[in-house]
């Protein structure tokens, strides 16, 4: 019925943990498919002993790629009707998987979204890919990762994670939801994301640790999803080019307050943009008031002072 799928590389200390949080659902009919992305450590062999002793679990071993080229290997070999991801060095309460498996047939929904431990609302909503969309931007109540959400495998048959890159999340949830006709969320925590130095989003808990590149990739993927969901909810238009602006602010009122180094070029052309754009961003009904002021106080007023 359900494919867990799972990710891991040189996370010796951590992996366990996921493995038997998944072990130990109190919903059994699922497989899990583990890949171990060329791993140094003994990752891929911890995998291998747990698939010897419970015959759901599939470990593939492949040479090392980034992130997405490994979810694609772990999509490819997925032959269950719903789809569910978890971290290797995160966990899942126990009826994590009867939870969102639930929510999904009770309101016939392609997509179901659960909590997580550092997002806890309870609270029901059943959405349309727009509604959906537009909450994912908010970020407040779940965000880009596949983990928290369970999905129809068709839903993602012409879906292929980015094999370029760092952040797969936010080249490819957007288009997923965008797919889906009722997506059904209930905000009770069912996931716990582990937050560390060796985690890959790292640095948005930890701004000092963002890097040219990663601040780079980020920002080609938001002008990308701008472009792309324009295109295909075009009344909701406006509320995608605000989500862009409204990452760009934050990062420029990050990089000048925290004293951040080596984005000079980046913090620039954001810069640049916000002041061609700072009529119609200022004007957004989403804007919040906090962006308002940094508006000002990093681009408004440097016009005003420089005439440019």
């Amino acid at each position: 019925m359900i494919s867990v799928l799972m990710l891991t590389y040189n996370r010796e200390s951590l992996v366990p943990r996921a493995i038997e949080s998944i072990l130990n659902q109190t919903y059994h009919d699922f497989e899990f498919i583990i890949v171990d992305n060329g791993s140094t450590d003994r990752s891929g062999w911890i995998a291998d002993t747990y698939a010897a002793r419970d015959a759901r679990i599939r470990v593939i071993h492949r040479e090392r790629g980034n992130i997405g080229a490994g979810r694609n290997t772990a999509l490819d070999a997925a032959g269950g009707e719903y789809i569910a991801f978890i971290d290797d060095d995160d966990w899942a309460e126990p009826d994590f998987l009867a939870f969102l498996l639930e929510l999904l047939t009770e309101q016939n929904a392609d997509v179901a979204i659960c909590g997580a431990a550092d997002k806890v609302f309870d609270e029901r909503r059943v959405m349309n890919a727009e509604e959906a969309l537009i909450e994912l931007m908010w970020r407040k109540k779940y965000n880009m990762a596949f983990p928290t959400k369970m999905f129809r495998r068709d839903l993602a048959e012409h879906l292929r994670f980015p094999e370029e890159g760092a952040y797969d999340d936010i080249a490819l949830m957007y288009r997923l939801l965008a797919g889906a006709e009722r997506v059904a969320y209930h905000g009770l925590p069912k996931y716990t994301f582990y937050r560390h130095e060796g985690n890959n989003s790292a640095w948005t808990t930890n701004h000092q640790l963002l890097t040219p590149e990663t601040l780079e990739e980020y920002l080609r993927a938001y002008r990308t999803r701008t472009e792309w969901l324009s295109g295909l909810f075009p009344k909701s238009a406006s509320v995608w080019r605000y989500f862009e602006w409204s990452f760009m602010i934050s990062m420029v009122e990050k990089i000048h307050r925290l004293g951040i180094s080596g984005c000079e070029r980046q913090l620039e052309d954001m810069e640049g943009e916000l002041r061609v754009c700072q009529e119609a961003f200022l004007n957004a009904p989403e804007l919040l008031e906090f962006e308002r002021k940094w508006m000002e106080k990093y681009i408004t007023r440097h016009i005003a002072t420089t005439g440019n």
